[in-house]
C-alpha cells in the first residue's frame, strides 16, 4: 500500500481535504458551495489533489441540473492510528481518513511504569490491529498522554501522575518506531476534539470539555480550535485551589481540586468510609475485592447507598464550583463532562449543574447545556486521529 507522502500545496487544498474528512464524499458543486473559490479555481485545486492521490473520484453526484459531476472523497486506503494513554489503561484504534473507527483495542496499563514499557504495549497493540488486516501501515499517528505536553515538540513536561515521563521525546521515538508522522497532545484536548468531530459538540464552536478520571483536566475549544496556551498547559484545572489548606496533591501543592475529587480521590474516600463503618455496601465490596474504585462507588450509589451518593454529590459540588468560575470567565456555549468517573452519571452531573447555575451569571448560563460526553472511551482515539489529520491536511 502506498503510504501518504503528499501534502496539500496551499490553504485551499487543505480546506478541501478537511471538508471531505468532516463531511464525507461531496460533489465539486457541493464543495464549491462551502469554499470561497471560483468554479475554475476550484476545478484546478481538485484536479491537483486527484493527481496527488489524496482524493479519488467516487461515482456520479446527484443531479443539480445540467451535466452531473463526480463525487470526490478522500483516498480510501489512508489509515490513521489513534492512541489514548490514560493513567490506568490504553486505547488504540485505526481509522480511515474520515476518522471512522475500523478497529479498537483497550488494555489495562499503569502509566507509572514509564514510557518504555507503555510504548512497548502501544506498539504491540498497533501491530495486532495491523495483523487483523485493517492496515498495512499508518499514514500518521496521534498520541494522547495524561499530563501537560509542550505541544510543538510533543514532549511531556513535569506531569504529576507520570513519573519518568518528564522530557521524554514521545513524538520522535514513536515516529521512528511507526515509520510515520506523529503528533502528541494532552489527553483531554483529544477528548474535546473527538466530541467536536463525532460527539455531542459537533455544532459548537466554543466549549469546555472536562475530563474526570484519575486526574482532572479541561479541553478549551475557541472558535473551533483547541486553545493550548503559550506552553501547552492551558486547561490544567485539576490544580486549581478547591479547598484552602486542604489535602496534599501530587503536584506538591495542597487543596487542589484533583486531590479532593478524581478517580483516585474518590476511591480513597470510599475506602475510608467503608473502614469507618459508614457504608455497609462499600464495606462489602472492599472485603470482596480488597480495593475500591470509582466503579464501586457508582454501583453502590445505584443501589441507593447514602454514603456513596454523598461522596459523589460532594465531589460534583467542588468540581461545579471550579467550572462555575471557568464559565463566568470564558462564557462557553457548552460544557461536556467526560472521563472514567462519568460512570457516576446523573448524580454527578446534577451536582455540577447546580453549582454552575447557582454561581455563574445568568447571562452566561441562561442557555448553557452541561452534558455528559457521547463517545466514552472512543473520544480520545478519534481526537488523536483528528489531531494527526489536522497536521497532515495542512500545507507542508
Amino acid at each position: 500500500m502506498r503510504r501518504m507522502t503528499a501534502r496539500p500545496a496551499n490553504a485551499h487544498q487543505a480546506r478541501l481535504l478537511r471538508l471531505l474528512r468532516d463531511g464525507g464524499p461531496n460533489s465539486r458543486a457541493q464543495l464549491g458551495d462551502r469554499i470561497d473559490l471560483s468554479r475554475s479555481k476550484l476545478a484546478v485545486e481538485v484536479d491537483r489533489l486527484l493527481e496527488t492521490g489524496l482524493v479519488v473520484a467516487d461515482g456520479l453526484a446527484a443531479s443539480r441540473g445540467g451535466r452531473r459531476s463526480h463525487n470526490i472523497r478522500l483516498a480510501p486506503q489512508l489509515r490513521f492510528l489513534g492512541v489514548d494513554i490514560g493513567a490506568t489503561s490504553i486505547d488504540v484504534a485505526v481509522t480511515n481518513a474520515e476518522l471512522e473507527i475500523l478497529g479498537h483495542i483497550n488494555q489495562p496499563m499503569d502509566v507509572r511504569d514509564g514510557p518504555v514499557a507503555v510504548f512497548e504495549q502501544v506498539l504491540s497493540m498497533a501491530a495486532k490491529l495491523k495483523a487483523s488486516g485493517l492496515a498495512e501501515g499508518f499514514d500518521g499517528a496521534g498520541i494522547g498522554v495524561p499530563g501537560p505536553v509542550r505541544f510543538p515538540e510533543g514532549v511531556p513536561v513535569a506531569p504529576p501522575i507520570m513519573p519518568g515521563w518528564d522530557g521524554f521525546p514521545v513524538r520522535e521515538a514513536l515516529s521512528q518506531e511507526l515509520g510515520c508522522p506523529v503528533m502528541v497532545d494532552n489527553d483531554v484536548n483529544l477528548m474535546a476534539m473527538g466530541e467536536q468531530h463525532a460527539g455531542v459538540a459537533r455544532s459548537v464552536g466554543d466549549f469546555l470539555c472536562v475530563k474526570i478520571g484519575t486526574g482532572i483536566g479541561c479541553g478549551i475549544v475557541v472558535g473551533g480550535e483547541v486553545h493550548r496556551g503559550v506552553t501547552g498547559s492551558a486547561g490544567d484545572i485539576g490544580h486549581i485551589l478547591a479547598v484552602p489548606d486542604g489535602r496534599p496533591c501530587a503536584c506538591g501543592n495542597r487543596g487542589c481540586l484533583e486531590a479532593h475529587f478524581s478517580g483516585a480521590a474518590l476511591a480513597r474516600d470510599a475506602k475510608e468510609a467503608a473502614q469507618q463503618g459508614l457504608s455497609a455496601e462499600l464495606a462489602s465490596r472492599l472485603e470482596t475485592s480488597g480495593t475500591l474504585s470509582a466503579v464501586d462507588v457508582a454501583a453502590a450509589a445505584a443501589a441507593g447507598d447514602a454514603t456513596a451518593l454523598e461522596l459523589i454529590r460532594e465531589g460534583g459540588n467542588r468540581t461545579g464550583q471550579v467550572i462555575a468560575g471557568l464559565v463566568s470567565f470564558f462564557n462557553p456555549g457548552l460544557v461536556v463532562i467526560g472521563g472514567g468517573v462519568t460512570g457516576l452519571g446523573h448524580t454527578l452531573l446534577a451536582a455540577i449543574r447546580t453549582q454552575v447555575y447557582r454561581q455563574s451569571l445568568p447571562l452566561a448560563t441562561g442557555n448553557l447545556p452541561i452534558v455528559l460526553g457521547e463517545l466514552g472511551p472512543t473520544a480520545g482515539v478519534i481526537g488523536a486521529a483528528r489531531l494527526i489529520s489536522d497536521h497532515l491536511f495542512s500545507p507542508a
